[in-house]
């Protein structure tokens, strides 16, 4: 398992409240490390990066289609998105290389996967990544 792997499994999903997460490589727009069981169509992947390659208040009007699912936008800006369909959602947060992706399901707290997600956003910040 990669160190960025492990980030994953222990920064976010070690919080029982992020049901699978993946780092997307912005310039190359493909998947970097994904926590087990969690992929991403390239389809999926397209519409994370154009959400912020295009204006994110877009992406705040229209929503987001992904994992074959309509999501509400509830933030969208240079920095983050946050979207959701009834019970379950999806957070993406932009690094300087990467993007991070979480995802909760119905009985998980998003407050608690937004935290993760973005504190685990700002260490790979800091890093540099």
């Amino acid at each position: 398992m990669s160190h960025l792997q492990n980030l994953l499994l222990d920064s976010l999903l070690g919080t029982k409240h992020v049901d699978g997460a993946a780092l997307i490589k912005l310039n190359e727009q493909s998947l970097c490390v994904t926590s087990p069981g969690f992929s991403l169509m390239p389809s999926d992947v397209r519409t994370l990066v154009n959400g912020f390659a295009k204006n994110p208040l877009q992406a705040r009007r229209e929503g987001l289609y992904f994992k074959e699912k309509d999501y509400k936008c509830v933030r969208a800006d240079d920095y983050a998105l946050y979207a959701k369909n009834d019970n379950i959602g999806v957070i993406v947060v932009k690094t300087q290389l990467h993007l991070l992706v979480s995802t909760y399901t119905a009985g998980m707290y998003p407050s608690v996967c937004v935290e993760a997600t973005e504190k685990l956003a700002d260490y790979l910040r800091k890093k540099g990544n």
